[in-house]
């Protein structure tokens, strides 16, 4: 099903094989439609390189948060080719200072960054 003009949601399926629940579209949706702003704004493939959706026995495997945001859906781990985690992040804060994109997680981590749709800032 595409989501928005660039994303799937085969694209958020767990990594484990798993589809996105049909209880959880709207939260991906949701996801989709502000990576895509992001995506229209950097005019490059935003990538959903570790998880959108994890089931929660794939998530424990792979050691997330017990209320991890990806466990419903509404969180992304992303990178953007040209693009360090750092100076993605700091897009992505620019953007959501600009209310173009949603308040929500916004994590660092080697190679990737991880933002989510919770509507409150978290930043790590």
């Amino acid at each position: 099903m595409q989501l928005t003009k660039n994303f799937n949601i085969v694209e958020f399926d767990c990594k484990d094989g798993t589809p996105v629940p049909k209880k959880f579209y709207s939260n991906v949706l949701k996801l989709a439609q502000n990576l895509q702003v992001l995506r229209d704004y950097l005019n490059a493939p935003v990538l959903i390189t570790g998880s959108g959706y994890r089931t929660p026995a794939h998530n424990k495997k792979v050691g997330g948060a017990k209320e991890s945001q990806h466990l419903t859906a509404s969180g992304g781990d992303i990178n953007v080719p040209g693009f360090t985690p750092q100076k993605l992040a700091t897009v992505i804060e620019k953007l959501i200072s600009e209310g173009r994109m949603v308040q929500g997680g916004l994590g660092i981590y080697p190679g990737f960054v991880h933002y989510d749709i919770r509507g409150t800032k978290a930043r790590w």
